[in-house]
């Protein structure tokens, strides 16, 4: 089967100096980056990157501060060019783009939320949503049509003649993904976007994003530095260390099988429980068939105190203390999707990872 990856990253490269192709050669022999600064005053802020993502996914990049993920994400709209590399939307190498190109692929393909909202504090919610469509020389009446549109989507009905002083943060990065959204792109890069706000505020806008994702399948990469963010809303995370790529993979990968001492160590304060979701260890209703377990088909099983995908496995904890087995899993139809196996959800919380997971 072939994979609809929206976007491949390869072999990317960037490197911050006077002369970086001079000093490509130490750094594809091995040289490590503090040498490499040390030796040429070159900083390298990516070394080989490559990342595959799929059309219709989160997928989250993060690392430490110095981690190279904004620098990253910088290069999918051309912000920033490589030393060295592709960046391949679509299956055309963005970096052979005329300028008429990629101004058309940066107002209509693709677009950016940032971390400290950027909006324009003598323009009101609905001027600001629309400002993009007012670049492209959209008219008035359509672009506010848009705008309330994707205010709507938001969350925000009701405060189009506001202006953003007016607005709480939470409120304020609502009109900036309103302000993303409103030429319907492809794909939607996230620098941070909820880094600045309150505990509480981020929880509810992590939530926003996922019930919108769940609408409009959009393709979108999420920088973060928060793993709990990033195993929350992710359909596979990248974890980067120094510029390099650590390890890519779902959040049960990354939980489950660390790939180094980096990795262990990064994920070592993560409550499991609260951090693994149903939809991780999902086992098919064709599996229990296959076992002998006739039990879990549509007809026959009591789906009143059954798992939601979505939940996680502190959610789930009392069905999973009951003493049954396994229990049923249902999606947002009430359908039944599969079961969770009480011996999947121990390996998982102790780390020992079951082949079959």
């Amino acid at each position: 089967m072939t994979t609809n990856y929206k976007i491949e990253i390869k072999n990317i490269y960037k490197v911050f100096g006077k002369d970086p192709q001079a000093i490509m050669a130490q750094i594809r022999a091995g040289v490590s980056k503090s040498d490499v600064l040390a030796d040429t005053g070159h900083v390298v802020g990516l070394n080989n990157v490559s990342l595959s993502i799929e059309s219709g996914h989160i997928h989250v990049i993060m690392g430490l501060s110095g981690s190279g993920k904004s620098t990253l994400i910088r290069h999918f709209n051309r912000l920033i060019d490589p030393t060295s590399g592709q960046v391949v939307v679509d299956g055309e190498n963005v970096l052979d783009y005329s300028k008429q190109q990629l101004e058309h692929f940066r107002r209509n393909k693709i677009s950016m939320v940032f971390q400290r909202f950027g909006l324009l504090p003598h323009e009101t919610v609905l001027e600001n949503a629309a400002f993009g469509l007012k670049v492209q020389g959209v008219t008035r009446a359509e672009r506010e049509v848009k705008a309330r549109h994707w205010l709507e989507q938001v969350g925000l009905a009701g405060v189009e003649e506001h202006y953003p002083s007016q607005l709480s943060g939470g409120m304020q990065q609502r009109v900036g993904l309103a302000r993303a959204l409103v030429n319907d792109p492809d794909i939607l890069l996230m620098d941070e976007a909820f880094s600045a706000l309150d505990p509480m505020i981020k929880g509810e806008m992590q939530d926003q994003l996922l019930e919108l994702q769940r609408k409009l399948q959009k393709t979108i990469v999420f920088i973060s530095h928060d793993l709990d963010e990033a195993l929350k809303i992710g359909d596979r995370i990248a974890i980067l260390k120094d510029g390099e790529l650590v390890q890519e993979g779902t959040p049960s990968d990354i939980l489950m099988r660390p790939a180094t001492a980096y990795v262990e160590e990064f994920i070592s304060g993560v409550n499991r429980a609260k951090a693994i979701r149903v939809s991780h260890l999902l086992r098919a209703v064709a599996s229990a068939r296959v076992s002998g377990d006739a039990s879990y088909s549509p007809q026959n099983v009591d789906l009143s105190k059954a798992a939601r995908l979505g939940q996680s496995i502190e959610d789930v904890m009392p069905q999973l203390m009951s003493g049954a087995q396994t229990v049923p899993v249902v999606n947002e139809a009430n359908s039944l999707v599969g079961y969770l196996d009480k011996s999947d959800v121990i390996a998982a919380l102790y780390r020992t990872a079951a082949s079959k997971v």
